[in-house]
Protein backbone atom coordinates (compact mmCIF):
# COMPACT_ATOMS: atom_id res chain seq x y z
CA UNK A 1 0.00 0.00 0.00
CA UNK A 2 2.87 2.34 0.80
CA UNK A 3 4.30 1.75 -2.70
CA UNK A 4 1.00 2.76 -4.27
CA UNK A 5 0.96 6.02 -2.27
CA UNK A 6 4.55 6.79 -3.35
CA UNK A 7 3.67 6.13 -6.99
CA UNK A 8 0.62 8.40 -6.73
CA UNK A 9 2.73 11.20 -5.19
CA UNK A 10 5.38 10.80 -7.90
CA UNK A 11 2.73 10.87 -10.61
CA UNK A 12 1.17 14.02 -9.12
CA UNK A 13 4.55 15.76 -9.00
CA UNK A 14 5.26 14.79 -12.61
CA UNK A 15 1.81 16.02 -13.67
CA UNK A 16 2.48 19.36 -11.97
CA UNK A 17 5.85 19.69 -13.74
CA UNK A 18 4.23 18.85 -17.09
CA UNK A 19 1.47 21.43 -16.54
CA UNK A 20 4.01 24.16 -15.73
CA UNK A 21 6.01 23.29 -18.87
CA UNK A 22 2.82 23.36 -20.97
CA UNK A 23 1.82 26.76 -19.55
CA UNK A 24 5.30 28.17 -20.25
CA UNK A 25 5.26 26.77 -23.80
CA UNK A 26 1.79 28.22 -24.44
CA UNK A 27 2.86 31.63 -23.14
CA UNK A 28 5.97 31.62 -25.39
CA UNK A 29 3.87 30.59 -28.39
CA UNK A 30 1.30 33.32 -27.75
CA UNK A 31 4.07 35.90 -27.43
CA UNK A 32 5.63 34.84 -30.75
CA UNK A 33 2.31 34.74 -32.57
CA UNK A 34 1.22 38.25 -31.62
CA UNK A 35 0.32 40.56 -34.49
CA UNK A 36 -1.28 39.49 -37.72
CA UNK A 37 -0.05 37.65 -40.80
CA UNK A 38 1.78 39.46 -43.56
CA UNK A 39 0.46 39.59 -46.21
CA UNK A 40 -3.06 39.91 -44.84
CA UNK A 41 -5.99 38.06 -46.37
CA UNK A 42 -7.19 41.33 -47.93
CA UNK A 43 -3.79 41.81 -49.59
CA UNK A 44 -3.92 38.23 -50.89
CA UNK A 45 -7.41 38.79 -52.30
CA UNK A 46 -6.31 41.99 -54.04
CA UNK A 47 -3.27 40.23 -55.48
CA UNK A 48 -5.56 37.51 -56.89
CA UNK A 49 -7.43 40.27 -58.70
CA UNK A 50 -4.19 41.58 -60.23
CA UNK A 51 -3.39 44.44 -57.85
CA UNK A 52 0.36 44.86 -57.26
CA UNK A 53 0.94 45.70 -53.59
CA UNK A 54 4.24 47.36 -52.74
CA UNK A 55 3.58 48.49 -49.16
CA UNK A 56 2.18 45.87 -46.78
CA UNK A 57 0.18 46.69 -43.68
CA UNK A 58 2.22 46.65 -40.48
CA UNK A 59 1.78 43.27 -38.82
CA UNK A 60 2.40 44.66 -35.34
CA UNK A 61 5.46 42.52 -34.61
CA UNK A 62 7.90 45.45 -34.50
CA UNK A 63 11.27 45.66 -36.21
CA UNK A 64 13.12 42.53 -37.28
CA UNK A 65 15.75 41.81 -34.64
CA UNK A 66 17.50 38.75 -36.03
CA UNK A 67 20.24 37.82 -33.61
CA UNK A 68 21.62 34.70 -35.26
CA UNK A 69 21.72 31.15 -33.90
CA UNK A 70 21.28 30.92 -30.15
CA UNK A 71 20.35 34.59 -29.83
CA UNK A 72 23.89 35.79 -30.49
CA UNK A 73 24.44 38.72 -32.85
CA UNK A 74 25.77 37.76 -36.29
CA UNK A 75 29.59 37.73 -36.10
CA UNK A 76 31.62 40.48 -37.70
CA UNK A 77 33.72 38.97 -40.48
CA UNK A 78 37.27 40.17 -40.95
CA UNK A 79 37.76 40.57 -44.74
CA UNK A 80 41.33 39.26 -44.54
CA UNK A 81 40.24 36.17 -42.60
CA UNK A 82 37.47 35.56 -45.16
CA UNK A 83 39.99 35.83 -48.03
CA UNK A 84 42.34 33.33 -46.34
CA UNK A 85 39.46 30.95 -45.67
CA UNK A 86 38.28 31.05 -49.28
CA UNK A 87 41.85 30.61 -50.53
CA UNK A 88 42.36 27.56 -48.31
CA UNK A 89 39.05 26.12 -49.47
CA UNK A 90 39.99 26.57 -53.11
CA UNK A 91 43.44 25.03 -52.64
CA UNK A 92 42.01 21.93 -50.95
CA UNK A 93 39.65 21.33 -53.85
CA UNK A 94 42.45 21.25 -56.42
CA UNK A 95 43.66 17.89 -57.69
CA UNK A 96 46.88 16.52 -56.21
CA UNK A 97 50.07 17.29 -58.13
CA UNK A 98 51.98 14.09 -57.41
CA UNK A 99 53.28 11.50 -59.85
CA UNK A 100 51.42 8.24 -60.29
CA UNK A 101 52.77 4.98 -61.63
CA UNK A 102 52.23 4.55 -65.30
CA UNK A 103 50.58 1.41 -66.54
CA UNK A 104 52.89 -0.58 -68.76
Amino acid sequence: MAEKTEINETAKKQLEIDQKARERSTAEYNYRMRGKPTPTQEENDLAMLGVHIIEHEDDGSGPDTFRGPGGAPPPEVDPEARRRSLEAERSSSRPATYQTKSKE
